[in-house]
């Protein structure tokens, strides 16, 4: 079956308008600073779409630990740019630094939310990226997928991974108990099982936002 066309609508750009490929749209938004794009169905979807603001687009909202001027790229086209799409991504929110805590997992072929975990009162985004990587290790490994790549934003949350430890200055607390049992048993898992799933760092200024994002920005 062929694939369906796709229109472009470029918001920022070198020159802003709707164009009819992919390879037209990166022309004017590679290297440009702020660019905001995006990909939509049919021609007069994006044609309205260009008459509107980009951020009608794109969501607007507190709490997301992303900068609005991310360029987000339609899911369709990551494969083009390189992303293993039989790989999982993993990402956190955070309301605050400390504060509320969520963390999700999503398969990249069949756009399936994995799990979505918390709200944990009192976390910080650094936690959950780590316990979000664990949690998809586990599952993977229980299913013995141990050829699927798990993508994350997050240096921090994949050296920690990789070290086997969570290094938060977090203090615990009674509010925060039940996420610091979670990063208890994070830990103890990956001291029996180890890492065997590739974990690969997700490009956000190339790719995007990383497709298991809170899309609060």
């Amino acid at each position: 079956m062929a694939k369906k066309p796709k229109f472009y609508v470029v918001w920022q750009g070198r020159r802003p308008g709707v164009y009819t490929s992919w390879d037209q749209c990166q022309a004017e938004i590679n290297g440009f600073s702020g660019a905001k794009y995006k990909s939509f169905d049919s021609r007069p979807a994006a044609e309205a779409a260009f008459g509107q603001d980009a951020d009608d687009h794109w969501g607007q909202g507190g709490g997301s630990k992303k900068s609005a001027a991310t360029p987000k790229v339609d899911r369709d086209d990551l494969a083009a740019l390189g992303v293993n799409m039989s790989a999982w991504a993993v990402d956190a929110a955070c309301q605050g630094n400390p504060g509320a805590l969520e963390y999700q997992g999503v398969d990249l072929e069949s756009n399936t939310d994995m799990f979505h975990m918390g709200p944990y009162p009192e976390g910080t985004v650094n936690i959950g990226e780590f316990l979000a990587i664990v949690h998809a290790l586990a599952l993977l490994h229980g299913g013995e997928q141990f050829d699927t790549p798990i993508y994350s934003d997050s240096r921090i949350g994949i050296s920690w991974v990789k070290q086997g430890v969570c290094k938060t200055k977090l203090p615990r607390s009674a509010n925060n108990r039940k996420l610091f049992n979670l990063v208890d048993r994070a830990e103890r898992w990956l001291a029996k099982n180890g890492v065997r799933n590739p974990i690969l760092k997700w490009e956000t200024k190339q790719w995007g936002e990383i497709p298991a994002d809170f899309g609060r920005k």
